[in-house]
C-alpha cells in the first residue's frame, strides 16, 4: 500500500502514512490473502495486489464518506476532513482510487474482469449510501431496504475482494462462486455487528452509542423490534422527529433493546455467518479455510 501510494508530493506523502499509520483492523486484505491461500496460491504477488486494492479502495470511501457525514473522528484520530477541511480530503480519496485502479490494471491475470468487479462495487457504495440517505428522509425502511444497503455500503466489497482474489490467482470457476459467496455473508455479518454496537451502551466498543438513531437509520435491531408491533407507527413517528427532538433517541434505543430487537439482529448475525462457513465446503481442506472460518466468527464475536 505504501509503494502503490507514494508520491513526489510531500504534502501527499505525509497524509498518506498518517492514514495508512493509523489503520483499522485490516479484514479486507486479510481475506484476499487467506482466500488466495486456500486456492492453493500461498504468498502470490497477485493475491498481494489484490489485498492491497481492497484495503485502499475501503479507505478511499472513507475519506469521501466523513466529508459526507462530516465526521471529525475516525478510528479515534482525527479525519482529514477536521484537519485539512473538505477540498482536500475529497481530493486524497480521489487520489487513492486511482491508485487502486492503477494496480488492477497492472494485474497479470484477466484484468478487464477485476475492473468490472471493483467498479461495480464503487457503483454498490456510492448507491447504497444514497438509499440510506432517502431512507433517513423517509423512516419508512424495511428489513429486505436494510439488506440492501448493507450489501452495497459493506457486503459489495467483501464480495469483490473474495472474487477478485480467487480469479486473480487463477482458481477454478467453483472456488470463485464459493469464495465470492463466504465474502458477501460475511460482509452483511461485519455490518449488522456494526449495527448492533450502535444500540450497546458499553463505552469500551470505541463506537459512540446511538448516532445511526440520530441520523434516523433504521438498522437491523430496530427493524427487529418493530416485527409485529403495535408500537411502529409511534416509533417511526419518533425517528421522523428526530432532528427537533434529539431525546427520542433514547426512547428509540430502550425500545429497541426491551422489544427484543438486538437478539433478533444476533440471530440474523449468526444466520449469516454460518452461511459464510457453509459457502466455504467446495473448497479443498486447508490450513487457509479453517482460518476463513475462523474469521467470519471472529467478526460475529468481536467487542469493537
Amino acid at each position: 500500500m505504501s509503494t502503490l501510494l507514494s508520491s513526489d508530493v510531500q504534502l501527499l506523502d505525509q497524509v498518506n502514512a498518517s492514514v495508512l499509520q493509523g489503520g483499522g483492523k485490516m479484514i479486507r486484505p486479510m481475506l484476499a490473502l487467506l482466500a488466495a491461500g486456500a486456492c492453493g496460491r500461498r504468498d502470490d504477488e497477485e493475491a498481494v495486489k489484490v489485498a492491497a486494492i481492497s484495503e485502499v479502495l475501503h479507505n478511499a470511501t472513507l475519506l469521501h464518506d466523513d466529508v459526507v457525514d462530516g465526521s471529525s473522528l475516525r478510528r479515534g484520530a482525527p479525519t482529514v476532513f477536521s484537519l485539512l477541511g473538505g477540498g482536500p480530503a475529497v481530493l486524497l480519496g480521489d487520489y487513492w482510487l486511482s491508485k487502486a485502479v492503477d494496480t488492477i490494471l497492472s494485474t497479470k491475470v484477466n484484468p478487464s474482469a477485476l475492473i468490472r468487479i471493483f467498479a461495480q462495487t464503487i457503483s454498490d457504495l456510492a448507491g447504497g449510501e444514497l438509499l440510506q440517505m432517502e431512507k433517513a428522509g423517509t423512516c419508512d425502511t424495511t428489513e429486505d431496504d436494510y439488506l440492501r444497503i448493507i450489501h452495497c455500503k459493506t457486503a459489495s466489497l467483501f464480495e469483490a475482494t473474495a472474487r477478485g482474489v480467487a480469479i486473480a490467482v487463477g482458481a477454478p470457476e467453483a472456488s470463485v462462486e464459493a469464495l465470492a459467496q463466504y465474502g458477501a455473508a460475511v460482509g452483511c455479518a461485519f455490518q449488522i455487528k456494526d449495527d448492533i454496537f450502535d444500540y450497546l451502551s458499553d463505552e469500551s466498543i470505541g463506537k459512540p452509542v446511538g448516532i445511526d438513531i440520530a441520523e434516523k437509520k433504521i438498522t437491523l435491531p430496530l427493524l427487529g423490534a418493530l416485527k409485529d408491533s403495535p408500537e411502529e407507527a409511534r416509533i417511526r413517528g419518533l425517528m421522523r422527529e428526530m432532528d427537533s427532538h434529539p431525546e427520542n433517541a433514547e426512547k428509540i434505543r430502550e425500545f429497541a433493546i426491551d422489544g427484543g430487537g438486538v437478539v433478533y439482529a444476533e440471530k440474523r448475525l449468526s444466520d449469516f455467518t454460518e452461511k459464510a462457513i457453509e459457502a466455504l465446503s467446495p473448497l479443498p481442506e486447508t490450513e487457509e479455510k479453517s482460518y476463513l472460518a475462523e474469521l467470519a466468527l471472529y467478526i460475529a464475536g468481536r467487542k469493537k
